[in-house]
């Protein structure tokens, strides 16, 4: 089981989270997932820098894999410059680029005034823009007419030696199945052991499911906590709203129905090792092949070197 640290490109600046990338290195960790978001999900995160800029710096900075998590590869930016930029990210970390993508939302979808399509069009939308990359990959000269897209005589000239893995994120049965099935691995955020299942049922086999988490280190639990709710109170914002709401305020009015005790729930927050190694042993025992940590707050520096202490090294 490989652990990998999540770079939240919505709370920190490019600085820190290239400091954050050099420090999870050198605290043993395994790997880095980094969001791809154009706003924060709320005002007090303060950050959200453009992920492919981001990836050129950590390709230079560290030697640890790195896969978004995860990019919406099909309103935002049309699949064909993603295919590109995915290409140059692996040539630049030398094969250790993976392109997480998943349907999106409208928070960072919707800044051009498309309209947000309906979840069955936007995996539609998911599935042709992994055939346009893949086509793309080969270095061919391309073209596509599709149902959503258009590609005509585009040839990637930069490419790596192996094409780029797609991981596919999916919740619902619907977008766990187009995982499986267009996917070369899984992605979530929920330790459901249920999901998974179903991905490794669906066609997935053997192919690598990787899960994320987050905490919030502190001195005490409750010090977490209330980072926690200050900078993530969206986390506690539940069912399809998080695809669907458009800008950070309006996230910040869901928010008002979410105490702290509900956006404590899905963080581990303080700094006892025992509660990031039951969080990791609940997406282990989900069947998830790599898991990431994000920390939320000004302490990151403490959760490496609990991390690097007591956690690392008790993981086989």
């Amino acid at each position: 089981m490989r652990i990998g640290y999540f770079l939240s490109s919505e709370e920190y600046s490019p600085g820190q989270l290239l400091e954050q990338a050099k420090g999870a290195e050198r605290a043993g960790f395994q790997g880095l997932w980094i969001s791809d978001h154009y706003h924060p999900w709320v005002d007090a995160q303060g950050q959200s820098a453009f992920v492919w800029s981001m990836i050129g710096a950590l390709s230079q900075a560290t030697g640890l894999p790195i896969t978004t998590a995860v990019t919406c590869p099909t309103v935002r930016i049309h699949p064909a410059v993603i295919a590109q930029a995915a290409a140059t990210s692996a040539v630049l970390t030398g094969g250790r680029f993976r392109l997480g993508v998943g349907t999106g939302e409208a928070l960072n979808e919707h800044i051009f005034g498309d309209a947000w399509p309906e979840l069955d069009v936007r995996l539609e939308m998911l599935e042709e823009a992994v055939e346009i990359m893949r086509g793309l990959w080969t270095g061919e000269n391309y073209s596509h007419h599709g149902k959503h897209y258009t590609v005509e005589n585009a040839r990637i000239y930069t490419l790596p030696e192996q094409p780029v893995e797609i991981l596919v994120s999916g919740f619902g049965p619907k977008a766990i199945e187009a995982a499986a099935r267009i996917g070369d691995g899984y992605v979530s955020v929920m330790p459901d052991g249920d999901l998974v299942d179903r991905f490794r049922k669906a066609g997935g086999g053997s192919k690598v499911a990787q899960g994320g988490f987050k905490a919030a280190f502190a001195d005490t639990a409750e010090e977490g906590a209330r980072i926690a709710y200050e900078k993530w109170p969206n986390a506690g914002v539940p069912g399809e709203l998080s695809q669907v709401l458009p800008t950070p305020k309006h996230f910040e009015q869901a928010s008002q129905l979410v105490t702290k005790e509900m956006a404590a729930e899905s963080f581990v927050c303080g700094n006892d090792p025992e509660k990031h190694l039951e969080m990791i042993r609940k997406y282990a025992d989900a069947g998830f092949d790599e898991i990431y940590v994000a920390n939320s707050g000004p302490h990151y520096q403490g959760l490496f070197d609990l991390y690097a202490r007591e956690i690392l090294p008790k993981i086989g």
